[in-house]
């Protein structure tokens, strides 16, 4: 910074004005200092700017690495959310989800010096690990956790609403029922959104049953909507995401049923190409630009104010052509 101030003839103290766009430059002074900043080939040094403002301008982000939509949808948004922020994401990449994996990878971090922490926790295992480093580093987990611990701050969509709202949705239609397919219950956005079917589906009096287990796969729709076109064909469908959706509708159709004439069907998370399904399915848009933003504000303000409040977004029902009343 002291060759760039030599050759554009000003301060220190300019310079360091001009690479923080600070707005009491002269635009003839701030265009000097770039061109001297260009000539010189001069780049910030980032460890030696953390030694002295104790910022790295790094968020760690703790993630399973699974390439479902929601996860790596998430992920993106908070890297996009966390570049106009101003700051960078390193991201560790979790093969096994328990308290030893998640305990080394937060470990790494504060051995980076990251300034926060974000976890992008579908599982409940985490939960205890996360605790263990509670008053390290502001921390953030992206998860539906019932009854959370004080020491998490939690940042997630409304998952049990989003059910709520499909459930609503279909009884207003008429649907005296709703069959529910649900994700693995080890994932907690899978738990919440079967508590949010079940509740909304007896506070408007609908007959319940068991959800039907599955994974998150098309292909597990695709058996289960084999099974269900064999035995007592229900009115409606609450998928418990668009792939396990997608499943459904295509065993719906070799079979000769018309989705929605015969049998209704929603999803969730409202993916690319939905809206291209045939028919086009209804499904809850989570909205997870909106989630990267809330969750990037949260953990800033954390770091700005020593705390932060829970967050919890509202999700959207897309109302589209695989919903009608029951035949």
């Amino acid at each position: 910074m002291n060759d760039v101030a030599r050759a554009a003839g000003v301060s220190h103290q300019t310079v360091s004005r001009v690479l923080n766009a600070h707005p009491n430059v002269r635009p003839e002074t701030r265009e000097r200092v770039l061109v001297a900043i260009a000539e010189l080939g001069y780049r910030r040094n980032s460890a030696a700017r953390a030694l002295v403002t104790r910022r790295s301008g790094t968020l760690g982000v703790v993630t399973t690495g699974s390439f479902l939509f929601g996860p790596s949808s998430t992920l993106v948004a908070i890297e996009e959310a966390a570049r106009e922020a101003g700051y960078y994401i390193s991201v560790a990449t979790l093969r096994t989800v328990d308290v030893t994996s998640m305990t080394e990878a937060l470990e790494h971090f504060m051995g980076q010096g990251v300034d926060g922490i974000v976890v992008i926790a579908p599982h409940a295992d985490v939960v205890d690990a996360v605790r263990a480093f509670e008053d390290a580093l502001p921390m953030v987990v992206v998860a539906s956790i019932p009854d959370p611990p004080e020491s998490v701050t939690t940042v997630a969509v409304d998952q049990e609403l989003g059910a709520r709202l499909v459930v609503r949705h279909l009884a207003a239609l008429g649907h005296e029922e709703v069959v529910h397919l649900s994700g693995p219950q080890d994932w907690l956005d899978a738990e919440g959104r079967v508590v949010g079917w079940r509740e909304e589906s007896r506070a408007l009096g609908l007959r319940v049953a068991e959800p039907v287990a599955g994974d998150w796969t098309a292909g597990c729709g695709y058996d289960v909507g084999r099974r269900l076109v064999e035995g007592d064909l229900p009115t409606a469908v609450f998928a418990a995401n668009d792939q396990l959706a997608l499943g459904l509708l295509r065993a719906f159709h070799e079979a000769g049923l018309v989705v929605p004439r015969d049998v209704s069907v929603v999803g969730f998370d409202d993916i690319t190409g939905a809206a291209n399904f045939i028919p086009p399915l209804t499904t809850v848009r989570p909205g997870f630009a909106l989630l990267g933003a809330l969750i990037i504000e949260t953990i800033l303000a954390a770091l700005q104010e020593g705390a932060a409040q829970p967050a919890s977004m509202v999700p959207e029902l897309v109302v589209r052509a695989s919903t009608a009343p029951p035949r």
